[in-house]
């Protein structure tokens, strides 16, 4: 079946935190809002199908995952990943920005350090700082068109921390982690007693000529310091259902994070976002690699026309994700006015590099899984706002 991945979609007056709240977070209503980390693509038939089957039963009452919830993630793990993990490893949690809190309440005590690499998606400051935990920032380090991790600073850092929190890929720099990088991250954590939290939300989008590498699974030894948080969310358009895996092979890890989740009454979850997740993992591959075509297409499309027609504006094309990482710095604007221009002037949406951490200003980062007449019609209202200003 070929997927139409350019149908126009009104998602307005659909209580979407991307269409429904651009006045309150924009100042404005009319921007194209390419911000929050979700797609204006159809969530594919298939999932809406089963959501929809299910729906038709008259009783919605409390349920449990059977077999035939684990099977699909298990499978899909050892087909795309080449991760063999069992049912018991699975653990449910309502997100992972949920997780990423509940790890940090379940592994650590306040004023443990806990290391993460900015600039990074913005929840992982709030796991650390918003249950008094001490914020360490490995920054990653610009080298031309990309970034890379800073080895020296981390194994001075992991002498006396807690926990890092890794962001695999990278939101929003979009790094795709190499072998070696991470390999050398599991080395300078097993060998200071430093427990890895993977956020791999994101492993199931990375670019041709790339590869994603699931972190447990560079060696027994490494699998028994880490937890991996995984969902079908961000592959699958489906954030707004609250369902997403916890994968957890040490017995003790995994033990301490369902009390905290059973603690809290977090385990229930959500009908449908279980009905969703099982069509997502059993049927979902062919859509999932049109998906990346198009993704990849516009990334083309975007890259092109940023080179041709604005120069001075930097992009960082991403190796795995849908977000693009942007510079602005050469037209020598602060931050609150570059902001304002790109709303008021351009009527765009994007996220202040300031809201990622050190080292996020003068960038912004734009949600490309769009529509292609979407992000055409975006890049040429950057163009027109950017042609009137002087680059550095």
């Amino acid at each position: 079946m070929k997927y139409n991945f350019d149908k126009i979609i009104d998602r307005t007056n659909t209580s979407s935190v991307k269409y429904d709240l651009r006045q309150a977070i924009f100042g404005k209503r009319d921007v194209i809002p390419m911000w929050v980390a979700d797609m204006d693509f159809e969530t594919p038939g298939f999932i809406r199908d089963a959501v929809t089957e299910r729906a038709g039963h008259p009783v919605y009452g409390y349920t449990f995952r059977d077999l035939s919830y684990y099977q699909p993630i298990i499978a899909w793990m050892r087909s795309h990943h080449d991760w063999k993990i069992h049912k018991d490893h699975i653990v449910f949690c309502p997100g992972v920005v949920p997780s990423l809190n509940l790890m940090v309440l379940a592994f650590t005590k306040p004023g443990d350090k806990i290391i993460i690499q900015a600039p990074v998606y913005r929840p992982f400051y709030g796991a650390v700082s918003d249950h008094n935990r001490t914020l360490v920032h490995n920054q990653l380090v610009e080298k031309g068109t990309t970034y890379h991790i800073d080895f020296d600073l981390l194994e001075d850092q992991a002498k006396d921390a807690k926990m890092l929190i890794l962001c695999n890929p990278h939101n929003p720099v979009g790094r795709c982690w190499s072998l070696a990088e991470l390999e050398e991250i599991a080395r300078i954590c097993l060998k200071h007693g430093v427990l890895v939290l993977s956020d791999e939300i994101h492993a199931d989008l990375v670019m041709p000529g790339f590869r994603h590498q699931v972190f447990a699974n560079l060696s027994p030894e490494v699998a028994e310091i880490t937890a991996t948080a995984h969902a079908p969310s961000k592959t699958f358009n489906l954030a707004g259902l609250s369902t997403s895996s916890m994968i957890i092979t040490n017995p003790q890890l995994r033990a301490a994070f369902s009390q905290t989740v059973e603690k809290m009454h977090l385990g229930m979850g959500n009908l449908f976002g279980s009905v969703a997740s099982t069509a997502a993992y059993s049927e979902g591959e062919p859509w999932r690699l049109q998906l990346i075509d198009y993704l990849n297409e516009n990334l083309n499309f975007t890259e092109d026309f940023i080179n041709s027609n604005i120069p001075g504006l930097k992009m960082f094309r991403p190796e795995a994700t849908y977000m693009i990482w942007l510079d602005f710095r050469k037209f020598r604007m602060d931050d609150e006015t570059l902001k304002n221009k790109l709303i008021f002037e351009a009527g765009l949406g994007f996220n202040p590099g300031t809201e990622f951490g050190p080292g996020g200003s003068g960038f912004m980062r734009m949600n490309i899984a769009c529509p292609r007449l979407t992000l055409t019609d975006a890049l040429i209202q950057l163009q027109k706002m950017l042609a009137e200003i002087s680059v550095d």
